[in-house]
């Protein structure tokens, strides 16, 4: 909280400086602003940045350095009869303690000395937290001081400005494209680990998904078998049937909004389709367990088909209508965005409404539509709430939809739930199947940029 309230004073020290620069160049050239090298605007946002990156820069390495400094004090300064002969973890959850104790928080022991460290915590933390105000508002003063003397005529605000902004572009860039790095090396390192247990064929062409490991020789019922050909077969089964209710229904939405439906019906129709994507997945789960799979079973019955109260059939579904908007909404606007000139053309040239549609308006299209799809197919392989709740946690090799399956995601959010070591193959197998997933959706997104690219050519 007192974080929250230093980043608002440091806000409005940045809303003053920008005032102070707007104000201070207007002044120096007696308000003729054309003799200023940049706009006022500039020279406003000059003094702002100058105040924030400092303050911002000199709270962040506080906030870094802080909790380190003050452990290491609060160590020293314990007794050292009382520190003697304790292991690492023996002083981590000494530490700790401490740090509960003075938060108010319920500590594992309550010693004299553990408690007058925490006083003694808790004090250099006040103090801590008052030097931190004062140094943060004293240097985004000074810069604005600082900033302000060096308003001049030919002072090229705008220059230093963009050149902030395009470095600020860079960083988000790295952090990005790093973020991205990290997580693939992660998902490889751990991979490797889970493949010095396993051998990678038996993982990748098993047919049999059993990870409960013997923690005994005799522990009965864990096989640890790893095998996740099932997992992927019913990943694959509950996206094509989610994709079969979603593609038709989206494509033909989008193509009766754009191409026949009047304005009107337009305004109203679009918002109601899109608020589906609106609807929290856990709610999907709720209808699917409790409506639509209850009616799969029943209906079965009464024609002798027997359908389980867990079906894939009835995950696919409800995922399908939860992912419509992914296909209808982008459909939607790429078909919008063919221009009017190719539809007149086919008009001129004799061709019906609905053949200029099938002839012209789509093919066009396709680039995005393929994009609109991909879309929801990525959203549908990575669906779990759905899946836990309506098809189930069994994983069977089936391509029955009236059977029960699960996909690879709820797999690994089962793999990874309660507290885990990562040092067993049933845990390290989660990132196994993360990766041969991301494997398959890098896959997908070639083949989709392969078909973009062809019939853009085609048609641009």
């Amino acid at each position: 909280m007192q974080t929250f309230v230093l980043i608002l004073a440091v806000g409005a020290l940045i809303m003053i400086g920008f005032q102070v620069g707007h104000r201070r160049s207007v002044a120096i050239v007696g308000g003729k602003a054309s003799q200023l090298h940049s706009l006022p605007g500039y020279h406003g946002f000059y003094i702002a940045l100058w105040c924030a990156i400092p303050a911002l820069m000199v709270m962040a390495a506080w906030l870094i350095m802080e909790p380190i400094l003050l452990d290491s004090a609060v160590m020293a300064s314990l007794p050292a009869e009382f520190t003697a002969n304790k292991t690492d973890a023996q002083l981590s959850l000494i530490l700790n303690d401490i740090r509960n104790i003075a938060a108010g928080n319920i500590a594992s022991e309550r010693s004299e000395v553990t408690v007058l460290a925490a006083q003694r915590y808790a004090e250099w933390k006040q103090a801590s937290l008052i030097a931190r105000v004062i140094a943060v508002l004293a240097v985004a003063a000074a810069a604005i001081v600082y900033a302000r003397q060096r308003i001049r005529p030919e002072l090229r605000a705008r220059n230093a400005v963009e050149n902030v902004i395009k470095t600020l572009m860079i960083l988000c860039s790295l952090i990005a494209i790093l973020t991205t790095v990290g997580i693939v090396l992660s998902l490889l390192f751990e991979s490797g680990r889970f493949f010095e247990k396993v051998p990678f064929t038996d993982f990748l062409f098993g047919i049999e998904w059993s990870p409960q490991t013997a923690l005994r020789k005799d522990q009965v019922g864990s096989s640890g078998a790893f095998g996740a050909i099932p997992l992927f077969g019913g990943t694959f089964l509950i996206s094509l049937i989610a994709l079969c209710v979603a593609v038709p229904i989206g494509l033909m939405t989008a193509i009766y909004m754009a191409e026949y439906a009047s304005r009107k019906i337009r305004s109203a129709v679009k918002p109601v389709v899109e608020i589906l994507a609106g609807v929290p997945t856990v709610v999907y789960g709720f209808f699917a367990a409790l409506t639509v799979a209850p009616l799969f079973r029943d209906t079965g019955a009464v024609f002798g088909i027997g359908i389980s109260s867990e079906s894939a059939l009835a995950a696919g579904v409800v995922m399908g209508i939860m992912i419509i908007p992914f296909v209808s909404s982008l459909s939607d606007d790429v078909i919008n965005a063919v221009p009017q000139s190719m539809r007149d053309g086919s008009y001129g040239l004799g061709a019906t409404r609905s053949e200029t549609i099938r002839k012209v308006v789509l093919p066009a299209a396709l680039p995005g539509i393929v994009g609109g799809v991909l879309l929801a197919a990525s959203r549908a392989i990575g669906e779990t709430m759905i899946v836990v709740m309506a098809a189930g946690l069994a994983a069977n090799l089936t391509a029955n939809p009236f059977e029960a399956v699960t996909t690879v995601t709820v797999q690994i959010v089962t793999l990874l739930v309660g507290d885990q070591e990562f040092d067993s193959a049933k845990t390290l197998a989660a990132f196994a199947l993360g990766l041969v997933l991301f494997c398959i959706t890098l896959l997908l997104n070639v083949i989709a940029l392969h078909v973009v690219r062809k019939y853009r050519e085609q048609y641009e």
